[in-house]
């Protein structure tokens, strides 16, 4: 049985925790230690209870809270090597955990599988995470679909997945050219359309929780971001669960 709940998702932090039995692992922490706190606090959850913090990569509404937490509460640290050049200064040695795309590892009762996708990054990451038989796709940070990825996230048994923006409203919304070209662009993020190909392309037929995640504030809304993937899994829109960026996502359970 996997368990999932968001702390927040967007562009102002982010943060994913994945449970099974009796451990917990937290993807990403984009908040201030305080809000960190606060958002677990609100999941029923203690800091000292997290297992380990996973990183998918260096940009600040991932990173940004990493080391704190996991210097406050001496949590080991699982990213790639680009990933963790940016932390090195930051944790004692013991902490840091290199991790590599497509060398899956057990990290308590969850078996980790990485896997490299096109973003502006160092070495990022993401992840599909499972208890052996169930299987959790973790996909936030992306700027285009890859046969490679559509093969780790086909058969899931839920599926965390970016719907940034709505094209439209990305090219006549207010960012500067160069961030409208590097946001839509192959090594930025998913648009609601580009998100709803890449589902489509997909085996649904063990699905039991879809969420939209990591959707701009400005450039997308939560109907837009539903209505696209529940297209393709013609179902209605709210079936469709959505990541926000103050009040997160409860948990969910995958059984």
């Amino acid at each position: 049985m996997i368990h999932f709940s968001s702390l927040g998702s967007g562009s102002e932090g982010n943060g994913l925790l994945v449970r099974c039995d009796d451990t917990c692992v937290l993807i990403d922490c984009g908040f201030s230690l305080a809000q960190t706190e606060r958002r677990l606090a609100r999941l029923a959850l203690e800091p000292s209870q997290l297992s380990a913090v996973l990183v998918t990569h260096e940009h600040s509404d991932h990173l940004g809270g990493v080391a704190r937490l996991a210097k406050r509460y001496q949590l080991p640290v699982y990213a790639s090597f680009g990933t963790l050049s940016f932390l090195r200064d930051e944790l004692n040695l013991s902490q840091q955990h290199i991790i590599k795309s497509d060398d899956p590892f057990q990290l308590g009762d969850i078996h980790i599988e990485p896997f490299a996708v096109p973003h502006d990054a160092r070495e990022p990451l993401q992840f599909v995470l499972g208890d052996g038989a169930l299987r959790l796709g973790v996909l936030t940070d992306v700027g285009a679909t890859t046969p490679h990825i559509e093969s780790m996230l086909s058969t899931c048994d839920a599926l965390f997945l970016e719907t940034n923006h709505d094209r439209a409203m990305l090219m006549a919304g207010p960012y500067p050219q160069h961030l409208k070209t590097r946001v839509g662009g192959a090594f930025g993020h998913l648009s609601n359309d580009e998100s709803a190909y890449l589902l489509s392309r997909l085996n649904h037929s063990r699905l039991q929780h879809v969420v939209a995640a990591h959707l701009s504030s400005k450039n997308n809304t939560p109907l837009l971001a539903q209505m696209a993937l529940a297209a393709v899994l013609k179902c209605d829109a709210i079936e469709v669960a959505v990541a926000d960026q103050e009040l997160g996502l409860d948990w969910r359970k995958v059984a």
